[in-house]
């Protein structure tokens, strides 16, 4: 039993930078990151050949309890000022706006489920519904297998041998992607767990998502705090109760870092309990709506690539 969950966007704007915008529709506006989705979707499919898929949506990039939390978070990608109760806008390249509703468009043509959360990121979808299928037993005989397809490093957190659940991280590409397990979460970090990395995420800090980190404490001096407490909770009870094996800069860092270190977790976890429907992710073995894809496919001239996808539903399925 197999479950792939894509992080969409991360895909999309991977596949809009990496492929050429000359990549046109025969009325001339860009299908470079459509194309690219698409062909990245067929290869999974392949290569995996995953029971289930779903293809997770950010319904909001900038949550407002994380902002709450940590207003810098991801302030720095704001599109434009926004007066107050009104959602800040994502900075966006204009040709690959438009390219968004044209993916929804095919993926509800060909049946790849789509499912977002209000007021949450496509993260916290992929979390909560890790957190589901990890909660169901396995039948007698059969092997969970739950595969993350991102180029988010921040989801290495849900990597768990024991359920099944690693990441594949396209640092090469989709097709050579790193496949990212406990194994190789202690030969790149020297952290045995997912939620090792999360701490040491938390310490560390990400200027990419304006998450400021505790000053003072890079990479490898989490990483070494977490090797030698066991994790964020320890390190800060050790910084409070002075139990050794902190320098007395890293105590008054750690200290001084408290109403950082109280909200950051809020931020960097990802939700396991997001509002996500249930829907039916499994891999369709044809195309819910035949007639709105050919539309589709020869409106935006992707033919080929929706094409592939689905030689891929096909072969996986016969």
């Amino acid at each position: 039993m197999s479950l792939m969950l894509l992080d969409t966007a991360s895909l999309y704007f991977r596949a809009f930078f990496g492929l050429p915008d000359t990549l046109r529709s025969p009325d001339g506006k860009p299908v470079n990151a459509v194309r690219g989705l698409l062909d990245m979707i067929a290869f999974l499919v392949t290569e995996h050949r995953p029971d289930r898929l779903v293809a997770c949506w950010d319904e909001d990039w900038r949550p407002a309890f994380r902002v709450e939390a940590i207003p810098s978070y991801k302030g720095h990608r704001v599109a434009q000022a926004t007066p107050p109760g009104v959602p800040d806008v994502e900075e966006v390249p204009d040709a690959l706006t438009p390219q968004i509703a044209v993916i929804v468009e095919v993926l509800a043509a060909l049946g790849i489920a789509r499912v977002g959360a209000p007021g949450h990121e496509a993260d916290d979808v992929i979390g909560t519904l890790v957190a589901r299928e990890t909660s169901r037993p396995v039948p007698d005989g059969a092997t969970r297998r739950v595969d993350i397809v991102t180029g988010d490093r921040d989801l290495f957190q849900l990597v768990d041998d024991a359920a099944g659940v690693r990441v594949l991280f396209p640092a090469r590409g989709v097709r050579d992607p790193d496949v990212v397990d406990q194994a190789k979460l202690a030969e790149k970090y020297g952290l045995p767990t997912g939620a090792a990395y999360a701490d040491m995420a938390i310490l560390r800090g990400d200027p990419s998502d304006g998450l400021p980190g505790v000053p003072g404490i890079g990479e490898k001096t989490a990483v070494k705090l977490l090797t030698t407490f066991g994790d964020l909770d320890a390190i800060r009870a050790a910084a409070a109760d002075g139990t050794p094996g902190l320098t007395p800069s890293q105590r008054a860092r750690l200290r001084e870092a408290s109403d950082y270190l109280d909200v950051a977790p809020v931020v960097v976890q990802v939700a396991r309990d997001a509002p996500v429907d249930e829907v039916d992710d499994a891999l369709p073995r044809a195309p819910h709506d035949p007639e709105a894809l050919d539309a589709l496919a020869e409106r935006w001239g992707i033919r080929s690539s929706v094409d592939r996808v689905l030689t891929a539903l096909e072969r996986r399925w016969s």
